[in-house]
């Protein structure tokens, strides 16, 4: 590999340099998370201060780009708030993950020793082979849809037990009288109250019980309110809104790129009408909607592949994390470290 030359600025600057990461985003992969538009609210948000911009030129090109931090003496990693469904990494021209991370080790500031880039795709970065100085782990597995071909094929190849389910729950609120309205949501003035519509969905929900919950003005709430409402001004927010009668029961937060990847970046329901499966009804009719309109083609989950996405899709693919270091040395030092046993607490008086 020739070798690149890095530029490594203060994560502030993120804004300078948007233009050329989104320009070499579109050559990678192209997830819209990815974009300036999702990094820079996020690190406004989430950034806590130190966050590094890595940008490595070839013959004077953007071919490579990173958002780190600082762990600890030595130690370097991804940027990696749980808002962010990949690591902030861009790799273009099949670069391979190894040898851009010993060129990277080798230009960060102080003693680089180890550096751990996290979550990352084999559909944009192939996982490289191991050695004394590289190794990779799995992650989890994400799953996906590829909108292709019809609805009805598409919904045919699903499995009869949750085609059955919906067609019983839409019967049972047919007979009962009740009205179904999905809502796409797509213009930056109808987000605000999105956010809080969904909000109160999730602060129903078992992650108000951990912190995790969208709601009020909350740091996630800010975060997806300034992602959604960027993504609308350029027409690619999707907020997806389920009613039963006047009552919302489901909703998805979407973004686009433009090359037509739809990602899922929140989902939620109402715990009190789980027995009638509010966020399938409304995957159903969105999926037909998305297979119609013929402008996305793949619909990404991203996120651990749990029971009910194998019922919308067979497709999946295993993230991963890596960590390089500096010399063969240093892992072997690491793990001696793990394996001194700490000092006994002293006994209570």
């Amino acid at each position: 590999m020739k070798k690149l030359s890095w530029h490594v600025h203060d994560a502030s600057a993120f804004a300078a340099h948007a233009a050329e990461w989104d320009a070499l985003n579109q050559r990678c992969q192209g997830l819209p998370f990815l974009e300036s538009l999702f990094l820079q609210p996020l690190l406004r948000v989430f950034g806590v201060g130190g966050e590094r911009l890595a940008l490595g030129y070839l013959e004077g090109e953007l071919v490579a780009g990173l958002i780190l931090r600082r762990e600890g003496f030595g130690r370097w990693a991804s940027f990696q708030p749980s808002q962010l469904p990949l690591g902030p990494i861009l790799v273009g021209d099949g670069m391979p993950v190894p040898a851009l991370a010993k060129s990277l080790l080798r230009a960060l500031p102080g003693a680089a020793l180890a550096l751990s880039l996290t979550e990352l795709d084999p559909a944009s970065q192939a996982r490289g082979d191991n050695s004394e100085v590289f190794n990779t782990l799995d992650y989890v597995p994400t799953a996906w849809v590829d909108v292709a071909g019809s609805f009805d094929d598409y919904w045919a190849a699903r499995g009869k037990n949750l085609r059955q389910n919906m067609r019983k729950q839409r019967s049972k609120l047919g007979t009962d009288g009740a009205t179904l309205q999905l809502e796409d949501l797509r213009e930056p003035a109808d987000m605000a109250a999105a956010i809080q519509d969904y909000g109160k969905l999730e602060t129903q929900s078992w992650k108000a019980d951990i912190g995790t919950a969208v709601g009020g003005d909350n740091p996630q709430a800010t975060l997806y309110q300034q992602v959604l409402e960027g993504f609308a001004a350029v027409q690619r927010a999707r907020v997806y809104r389920y009613r039963i009668n006047a009552d919302v029961v489901a909703m998805d937060l979407c973004i686009a790129s433009t090359a037509g990847v739809l990602v899922i970046l929140k989902t939620s329901y109402d715990s009190a009408n789980k027995s009638i499966s509010p966020a399938f009804l409304m995957r159903e009719e969105q999926f037909a909607a998305l297979f119609a309109e013929g402008r996305i083609r793949r619909i990404e989950f991203f996120g651990k592949v749990m029971e009910w996405h194998t019922r919308w899709t067979e497709q999946q693919r295993m993230l991963y994390h890596c960590n390089a270091y500096r010399h063969a040395l240093v892992p072997r030092l690491i793990g001696l470290v793990k394996r001194v046993p700490r000092p006994a607490e002293p006994a209570a008086a």
